[in-house]
């Protein structure tokens, strides 16, 4: 679907035009998707994303789609693209989606380049642990970078525990084997080619990131909790200082999400993001635990 059906479909729903009251600090979160004029189960027929991915954003389809209307024509950057659930929603036609974890990036770029499925796919303990030790092989050896790669990496993440993407310090991939009953794998990710066909991905730090003085941000970080490998490294409180700072500079529009922690909105308030809270569906732990979260929404030059 292209993105101006996405856009109509955005506007007709009920609450589009409203935005959510500015709340003080500490005030509880939004009970359900209608108070903040979001919907609670977004039916956008947009591509799914090819990943199960913790913190995907599909749910806020709804809110994005009502900045990005109007700015549309400009270049759509995402420095933590994750599971890319905004920009498949939002389907914009130039975009540069950079991410820290370099085997997220080496599965896009094999997608771009018509990545097929061979390795076997089951349901199965052995098997995965069996795709795991392979997996973490090539990444020991330092041969992660194609295709065998992207389709164990495709594998992991269907098969593994809640979805997570976790290494260890050693930079190798430790989420165990999942409880799921059945899983229907891909066969072809022959529909994201055209897709991708303009999108640049990239694996760098934020600074790296070459930007346009009209880009159009959107920023997920990596939320300001405990659970931070979500790559080798982690992501720290300096982590998220310096991407609010890097954020704060750029000219262009900006919207950032994150766990409405004290701490976050006070470094975008203090930058001068305006500052929106909306609650946020069902989130898993560092221990696989599933609960609500409070989030905050700082938007910039819009």
């Amino acid at each position: 679907m292209k993105a101006k059906t996405i856009l109509e479909r955005a506007r007709q729903r009920p609450g589009h035009q409203q935005r959510l009251n500015k709340e003080p600090e500490g005030a509880p979160a939004r009970a359900n998707a209608q108070t903040s004029g979001l919907s609670a189960t977004p039916d956008f027929d947009s591509l799914k994303p090819p990943l199960k991915w913790a913190g995907g954003k599909r749910w806020l389809l709804p809110q994005l789609a009502g900045f990005w209307e109007s700015r549309s024509h400009r270049r759509y950057v995402d420095p933590f693209c994750g599971g890319l659930a905004a920009p498949l929603g939002l389907r914009p036609k130039r975009a540069v989606l950079n991410d820290i974890n370099p085997h997220l990036i080496n599965f896009y770029t094999q997608l771009q380049r018509g990545l097929e499925l061979t390795i076997e796919m089951k349901n199965e303990e052995k098997s995965f642990y069996r795709h795991r030790s392979r997996f973490n092989q090539l990444i020991r050896e330092g041969v992660w970078r194609g295709c065998e790669a992207a389709q164990l990496f495709y594998y992991l993440n269907r098969t593994g525990f809640n979805g997570l993407c976790r290494f260890n310090q050693s930079g190798e991939f430790n989420v165990p084997f999942g409880t799921h009953r059945s899983i229907t794998y891909a066969t072809s990710f022959s529909q994201f080619r055209s897709i991708f066909e303009n999108w640049i991905f990239t694996n760098s730090d934020i600074t790296a990131i070459k930007l346009e003085d009209d880009d159009f941000i959107y920023a997920d970080p990596p939320y300001d909790v405990e659970f931070t490998t979500y790559s080798a490294g982690g992501f720290s409180w300096d982590d998220q200082v310096r991407t609010a700072k890097w954020l704060g500079a750029h000219p262009g529009p900006v919207v950032l999400s994150n766990q409405a922690t004290s701490r976050v909105i006070e470094l975008y308030e203090n930058l001068g993001f305006k500052i929106e809270y909306l609650a946020g569906p069902r989130r898993i732990s560092c221990a696989g635990h599933r609960s609500t979260a409070r989030e905050v929404l700082a938007t910039k030059g819009l």
